[in-house]
């Protein structure tokens, strides 16, 4: 199957605090093309997140499609909080880095 990694697609793909609990993830794309694109492949939803992130889909507190916006989005909480001991990434800001590989059905 032909595939393109998402970072080609979109035109922004970030992670950053969401309060103290949550990291929230972005991916906005340029073009409506690509967004319907990545949709439509059923690559990026609240079960695949979940997979990719190893993470039980109870922690995913919100997954949004906003069309508007061409840009989909979802939120998860955190395994502690944010600046506590054994907290890796204070900022939620380096989580975003699984998204870039992932691979999008033409």
């Amino acid at each position: 199957m032909n595939t393109t990694p998402l970072s080609q697609l979109a035109k922004t793909i970030r992670s950053k605090n969401a309060g103290v609990n949550k990291i929230t993830f972005d991916i906005i794309f340029r073009e409506r093309a690509e967004y319907e694109r990545v949709k439509r492949s059923g690559a990026l939803t609240r079960a695949s997140m979940a997979a990719l992130y190893r993470i039980d889909p109870a922690r995913i507190s919100d997954f949004v499609e906003y069309e508007p916006g061409l840009a989909i989005k979802f939120t998860l909480y955190r395994e502690r909080p944010s600046g506590s001991a054994g907290d890796g990434d204070i900022f939620g800001a380096q989580q975003y880095a699984p998204l870039l590989d992932l691979p999008i059905p033409a």
